[in-house]
């Protein structure tokens, strides 16, 4: 009797410990909702959609839009919007270390990503694009058969290539940088023959010695990054995202930036 005693206090003692930690994990995936001010990983590379203003100081484009647009609608119209510039690569740690509470910045929602970050529905959609001098005689994908494309560390426009290459039967090499600006500047001086990101991207990096070819792959669909723990703010700022398009803010928006056409 004893024995049974002491066995049901240690199974009770347990499930209060699971009751407990469950509750402490709800409280805390539900308390970011209460804070004043929130900060929000951006780009400031990215003309139209992330870009410091030398003049200014204050970053600037579609996607800071959409960040302040949607911390308004979830925390309300006093909440402080603190930006913070990420790339590619250092997005998704600040993400998960706490440091940022959310991220709009070109962030494309892969199957692999969201086994990692919760992500909210598409805001916008692109595809890689290929941009060349138009010196290089290059005219389309096929023509880039042996050529060093210049990437974004840790995006997916790599593998994008790389299996269209597989399927049309020729050799990419690559190159990969922290930065875009990085990326145009070795495109300039020879260094890449390609610059690849996604379309929209590359319009804010043309003059008239650069062109855009034909071809396109592997449509890109940002979404808002939000870490794993945060499963409410993550729901609150999809629904933002659809009274967004459903009131026509986010139209309005892409309008704004040039990103309606």
């Amino acid at each position: 009797m004893k024995k049974t005693k002491k066995i049901s206090s240690i199974l009770l003692s347990a499930l209060l410990i699971i009751i407990v930690m469950t509750g402490c994990g709800n409280a805390d995936g539900d308390a970011i909702l209460d804070k004043k001010a929130i900060k929000i990983g951006c780009k400031n590379d990215v003309p139209n959609f992330g870009l410091m203003n030398i003049d200014t100081r204050e970053y600037e484009g579609f996607e800071i839009d959409v960040a302040k647009e949607i911390a308004k609608r979830v925390f309300g119209e006093d909440v402080k919007v603190e930006l913070e510039a990420v790339t590619a690569k250092t997005r998704g740690p600040l993400l998960e270390t706490g440091e940022l509470d959310m991220v709009a910045a070109t962030f494309t929602i892969t199957d692999e990503r969201k086994e990692t970050y919760n992500f909210t529905q598409p805001y916008y959609t692109d595809h890689v694009k290929l941009m060349v001098k138009k010196s290089s005689g290059i005219e389309d994908f096929k023509g880039l058969d042996g050529k060093v494309i210049g990437v974004s560390q840790s995006a997916t426009t790599k593998q994008s290539l790389q299996q269209a290459a597989d399927e049309a039967g020729i050799t990419l090499k690559f190159s990969e940088f922290s930065s875009y600006p990085e990326i145009r500047a070795a495109l300039d001086s020879g260094r890449v023959d390609c610059f690849s990101v996604d379309g929209s991207i590359l319009s804010g990096y043309l003059n008239d010695t650069l062109m855009l070819l034909p071809d396109e792959f592997s449509p890109q669909e940002y979404g808002i990054a939000i870490a794993k723990r945060n499963t409410k703010l993550a729901e609150k700022a999809d629904e933002a995202i659809s009274e967004m398009k459903a009131d026509g803010a986010l139209d309005k928006l892409m309008e704004k930036w040039g990103l309606d056409s």
